[in-house]
């Protein structure tokens, strides 16, 4: 390898990380101290300010709600919300920072949406959902359907990182049939939750089939490694989808 190709990769590896086009990050744990995502209000602002610098406009915050570890309701959010905002503005930053949460499909999420509680969305309508990452829920279509007939979108967080999704081509395919939204994690692209997610979340683009993509930030160390994203060939090849996140 020449002296010029060498000086060529290593100037590839250290490009700044633009998010410019995503214009909004619609998944990430930033309200301080509810879940396991930022732990202080210092934290919080902390890695705000790093996001901003990457160019997105809007943040949109969501917090777990997991009945066995995380029991934030609306107000608890909202609550840490109007927090947050207060101390970036006198932090003296200027960006928008909004609130939804991360529902976790279990039996206690089912019976608020059968029950018609409030449920914090993203825009008007759209809901963002987790599960556990080994074993497909029993109640996953029973919860899907039940939010649709809510009059929610529901989005599904993270597919790439379901092994039980991962094997399962025919309920992908029930999932897009469905028309249930896939955000991906930029982090899955890197490799940072392992190369099997990095090769599912590569096929789920290859294959067009993400809506939206998010950070999931929780920490210093997940945009430390996402910064490695700039150097991956999927950075252009996310850039190319028809996204929604410049529409939130």
């Amino acid at each position: 390898m020449g002296l010029l190709d060498f000086f060529k990769r290593e100037q590839k590896k250290t490009l700044p990380l633009d998010l410019s086009w995503m214009e909004t990050d619609m998944h990430s744990h930033l309200i301080p101290g509810i879940d396991d995502g930022a732990k202080t209000l210092d934290q919080s602002i902390a890695l705000i300010k790093r996001l901003q610098g990457y160019g997105l406009k809007k943040i949109i915050t969501t917090p777990h709600i997991m009945v066995e570890f995380y029991k934030n309701t609306p107000e608890i959010i909202l609550s840490g919300l109007e927090k947050l905002q207060k101390g970036l503005v006198s932090n003296g930053m200027d960006i928008s920072v909004k609130a939804a949460a991360e529902y976790n499909i279990d039996e206690a999420f089912l019976e608020m949406v059968r029950n018609g509680e409030e449920l914090l969305t993203i825009n008007d309508n759209l809901i963002l959902v987790e599960t556990s990452f080994i074993n497909k829920p029993s109640i996953l279509l029973d919860t899907l359907f039940e939010l649709e007939l809510r009059g929610f979108q529901p989005i599904l967080a993270h597919p790439e990182r379901y092994f039980y999704l991962m094997a399962d081509k025919s309920l992908q395919e029930d999932l897009l049939d469905r028309n249930i939204y896939f955000q991906a994690n930029l982090l899955s692209f890197t490799g940072f939750y392992s190369k099997d997610v990095q090769r599912f979340a590569e096929l789920l683009v290859d294959e067009k089939r993400i809506k939206l993509v998010g950070t999931d930030c929780h920490n210093m160390r997940y945009l430390d490694n996402m910064e490695l994203l700039s150097s991956s060939k999927y950075y252009e090849k996310l850039q190319g989808l028809n996204l929604l996140n410049h529409t939130l």
